[in-house]
């Protein structure tokens, strides 16, 4: 077989269980083409997508402004490593801290990279500004946290499917239980070594929890009576997905230190960053921390463009908008239908939790059935369904999306 052979479906899916690692279990369809909110496989079938590549293609799927943005660059220079300057990293720089609001930005490629960053920086300044004595800070995170898969993070994670047979693991955190400021509070009343408090504003991953009305604002200002650092992963909840451009931005709270990924590249090219201002940035120095991709001129063309396109086309009021349709929808059709006992979220971020036991195949049968019916979602966490389409949709199509959604519950058989 040729490299370039048309494949059928099947015939992708036995390459990629012969050749590759099995450390994913996708749902059983091939994708071969992507426009706005919609994708193909590779027999040409036409799909909704509701999961946006975990919200990383918010901008919609091939967006031609970032597109555009990336094979101008690519066509024009691609990588200099960080050894040379390149005429590219520093308008992005400026452009991205000026548009989030910090004075610097620290570039890397995949959102596990920006978590682990974040880190060392909570850690150098937890040394060198608060005076922490080395190797004794620790940091605050929540149970059911989903902020990567590298060994340090996984260290703090409680997924035992993540954590099993991967130790030894990193000391120097602290687990307290999401959405609970007393927990947070009497962590760091009683603990002079804490450096940061890192959390999701919505937990994606543990199944789009949103926190109590007021939670972020009061963590962050314990974080600020403690002189701990609060670090936002908006990784999954930023770049408009929850109504606003940041998910801390309902509570008008401004992060220490900012984590970015995913929709920052419109899902065209791994990109991510670390943003703080000076005063927490001044501690890394040449040598500290890098990456021979983070910060090229590809990435930083495709970020402006895919950061331009979220303001240009206002996907954050659009996404507030259709998000209340979608779950005063699906909240009317629960109170009628018994597979259905929960529906949450916060913009085009959005759960629906299937009555059954988290060990019950009924959520991936749903998805299954959903897939024929010619919309993609994929479970989390057993018996939940995430639904986050590209912040591109209009209402017409989420109306038929949620049309599709209901029929195919109400016909679904256990």
């Amino acid at each position: 077989m040729a490299v370039l052979d048309q494949l059928t479906s099947q015939q992708a899916i036995d390459l990629e269980n012969k050749y590759g690692a099995h450390n994913y279990h996708p749902l059983p369809v091939v994708l071969s083409k992507g426009e706005g909110v919609y994708v193909w496989d590779v027999e040409g079938k036409k799909y909704y997508d509701f999961l946006s590549a975990y919200s990383a293609v918010n901008q919609g799927h091939c967006h031609p402004k970032i597109v555009g943005a990336m094979v101008n660059q690519a066509q024009t220079l691609t990588l200099t490593s960080r050894a040379f300057y390149n005429d590219m990293l520093g308008k992005y720089e400026k452009f991205a801290t000026e548009y989030f609001g910090f004075d610097k930005l620290l570039p890397m490629n995949t959102g596990a990279e920006a978590v682990e960053t974040a880190l060392k920086i909570c850690r150098k300044w937890a040394y060198e500004v608060k005076g922490i004595e080395e190797n004794e800070a620790q940091i605050v995170v929540c149970e059911n946290n989903f902020h990567g898969r590298t060994t340090t993070i996984i260290s703090f994670s409680n997924d035992p499917v993540a954590r099993k047979n991967f130790g030894p693991f990193t000391d120097g955190f602290i687990k307290i239980e999401y959405d609970n400021l007393q927990a947070l509070e009497e962590a760091l009343e009683n603990n002079d070594n804490i450096a940061g408090f890192m959390a999701e504003p919505i937990q994606g991953e543990a199944g789009v929890y949103v926190p109590s009305e007021g939670y972020l604002a009061a963590a962050k200002a314990l974080c600020e009576k403690h002189n701990v650092l609060f670090i936002a992963d908006e990784v999954q909840t930023g770049i408009a997905r929850t109504g606003q451009l940041l998910a801390v931005n309902h509570e008008n709270v401004q992060p220490d230190i900012l984590i970015l990924g995913k929709a920052l590249s419109g899902g065209a090219y791994p990109v991510s960053a670390v943003l703080a201002n000076d005063s927490i940035m001044s501690v890394i120095r040449p040598g500290n921390h890098g990456s021979t991709f983070g910060g090229n001129p590809v990435a930083a063309a495709v970020a402006i463009a895919a950061l331009e396109v979220v303001k240009e086309e206002k996907l954050a009021e659009n996404a507030e908008r259709l998000g209340k349709i979608f779950r005063e929808e699906l909240a009317e059709f629960a109170k009628e239908n018994e597979l259905v006992t929960l529906v949450r979220g916060k913009g085009l971020l959005n759960a629906v939790v299937i009555n059954d036991t988290e060990d019950s195949s009924t959520a991936w049968d749903i998805c299954m059935k959903l897939r024929d019916n010619g919309l993609l979602a994929k479970p989390t966490h057993g018996n939940i369904i995430r639904f986050a389409p590209p912040l591109v949709m209009n209402e017409e199509q989420l109306r038929d999306c949620i049309n599709i959604i209901k029929k195919t519950i109400t016909e679904f058989k256990k």
